[in-house]
């Protein structure tokens, strides 16, 4: 087995820089980075709310990484101010093209750009895609996703094994490292795992429970143990 070897925190400043380049939805971007103790933090601007996400996931994807503080800002640039009624159009007409949400469920409000969501889906998944629906829209600042998920009423150990069961089939636990409890609907995930999109899938596996309201995640990021 290969000996990994702790990265400094200027090593991984310089891939955190590389991996931003690399990205081609993020562009010319100017993205600041600083590390401390594995912690990154973003500055700069860019011009679009899908791009300062961007950044944030190109960050979490560098080995070393152990979070990420995002203090970038979205500005457009000069001349393509847009107005809220113009975003929300947008936003509902991407909510009603996207055949993963369930649009008549949802209703948003924009508000200098900034746009919420509220109403009620069925899977936390369907939480997640809807905003991720509208995360491209020219004007949008950011995004407050208050949807809540159906209460369905489900036997916690039933739906603990359902899910340990389905993370096991993808590969991406590893049964001593990762806890998974159940109650009133809330799943909460203990353990370590060595990279964030191991994390992401990890989440992204729980989150097509039915039943699922909610996850408390206690995952943490250790590359090196």
């Amino acid at each position: 087995m290969p000996v990994l070897t702790v990265k400094s925190d200027r090593e991984i400043q310089e891939d955190v820089l590389l991996e931003l380049r690399w990205d081609t939805r993020i562009g010319q971007a100017e993205v600041g980075v600083e590390v401390d103790d594995g912690v990154v933090t973003l500055t700069g601007t860019v011009d679009s709310w899908a791009k300062k996400l961007a950044a944030k996931e190109a960050a979490h994807r560098v080995a070393g990484v152990r979070d990420v503080a995002d203090d970038v800002r979205v500005k457009l640039p000069g001349g393509f101010e847009r107005t809220d009624t113009e975003i929300a159009k947008d936003v509902r007409f991407a909510l009603e093209w996207d055949v993963l949400v369930p649009d008549k469920d949802i209703r948003s409000t924009v508000s200098e750009g900034l746009v919420t969501l509220e109403g009620q889906v069925r899977t936390l998944r369907q939480k997640e895609d809807s905003a991720h629906a509208i995360r491209g829209i020219r004007g949008v600042r950011g995004v407050n996703n208050w949807l809540t998920v159906e209460p369905i009423k489900a036997d916690p150990n039933q739906l603990r094994k359902s899910i340990e069961q389905a993370l096991e089939r993808r590969a991406e636990r590893e049964a001593e490292r990762i806890e998974v409890s159940v109650r009133d609907g809330v799943v909460t995930l203990k353990g370590r795992v060595r990279t964030w999109p191991e994390r992401q899938a990890i989440l992204g596996a729980v989150s097509h429970a039915p039943g699922v309201r909610q996850v408390s995640d206690q995952l943490l990021v250790r590359p090196w143990e």
